[in-house]
């Protein structure tokens, strides 16, 4: 990555706040990757217990290191929208001085390929295209975040779909998980594009001022709106096909279930999205990553050849 030119640096200031080392850092944006690493972790099939240490270095990698890093990498290169948005930030207020932003993210980047590869080479590939997709979602020239069908994408899948697979290969030794998981956080990282869509109804006019072509900016607030729900739902009806072919019947039921709760949801979403993007969000996401962990108990059943009674 080219460092951008001096001129577009933080006002100048010398005394740094360790506070703001932790804000750019962003800890409450852990859980989803964290999470979703914990459903590839049980979807693997492998015992916990025997591997406790295993499972500690790989939430490290997924949260702390490679989540945060993607926050810290953001940060820095909103630093100009910042200073007039938001200008008590730590990188336009100062109180994160001159380059200490972008080194904190070249230090994450380093790390977390460090520990991927202690892991093993699945693990440090998915480690790899995650962190390539931190970096380009929000540094130029690509800046994925200035589309939302990109940018969305990215976080879908980073979050979503390569936690669950490192989840699974850091339990497995460093090995490629089974197709049937790859196809199930492949899935649920599609879903999370339509999650990441709810997260933009809040900052329409921001965004239609400094061109961040978002989906409600490019579709109109209704079009956006279905389109999220859509992308939220379909992707968890496939889920619940797929639980019945691999004779998981009870699990595929409460995954379906789970889904009519966020299409009730959707229902009165739909009505007011501006209002209740984050009503949604808060709610049917909730509910959504249940399902997940729900898919991944039964993937896990299926692996091990267990049948239902």
């Amino acid at each position: 990555m080219t460092e951008t030119s001096p001129q577009q640096a933080p006002a100048a200031r010398t005394r740094l706040e360790p506070k703001a080392m932790l804000e750019v850092l962003h800890p409450i944006t852990w859980f989803p990757p964290m999470w979703a690493f914990t459903c590839g972790v049980v979807s693997s099939g492998v015992d916990v217990l025997e591997h406790w240490g295993l499972l500690i270095a790989g939430i490290i990698l997924t949260g702390p290191l490679v989540c945060a890093t993607s926050q810290v990498v953001n940060d820095w290169y909103d630093r100009d929208v910042d200073a007039i948005n938001e200008p008590s930030r730590p990188i336009p207020s100062g109180r994160l001085p001159g380059r200490w932003g972008y080194r904190m993210a070249l230090t994450g980047t380093t790390l977390s390929l460090l520990l991927g590869a202690a892991l093993g080479f699945w693990v440090l590939a998915a480690t790899v295209v995650g962190l390539v997709f931190a970096w380009i979602y929000s540094a130029p020239p690509l800046r994925l975040k200035n589309n939302g069908w990109l940018g969305n994408a990215a976080v879908g899948f980073s979050y979503e779909s390569l936690a669950w697979i490192t989840g699974a290969a850091v339990m497995l030794g460093g090995a490629m998980p089974d197709p049937r998981i790859l196809v199930l956080a492949l899935l649920y990282g599609l879903g999370a594009h339509g999650i990441m869509t709810l997260n933009d109804f809040k900052a329409i006019e921001g965004d239609r001022q400094l061109g961040v072509r978002s989906l409600p900016v490019q579709l109109g607030v209704q079009n956006a709106a279905r389109v999220a729900c859509a992308v939220m739902l379909l992707p968890q009806l496939v889920v619940v096909w797929l639980l019945f072919e691999w004779v998981q019947p009870v699990h595929a039921a409460t995954v379906a279930a789970l889904a009519m709760v966020q299409a009730v949801l959707m229902v009165r979403f739909l009505e007011d999205p501006v209002a209740r993007a984050t009503w949604l969000s808060a709610l049917g996401v909730t509910v959504y990553v249940s399902g997940m962990m729900i898919s991944a108990f039964a993937v896990r059943a299926a692996i091990a050849g267990n049948l239902p009674v």
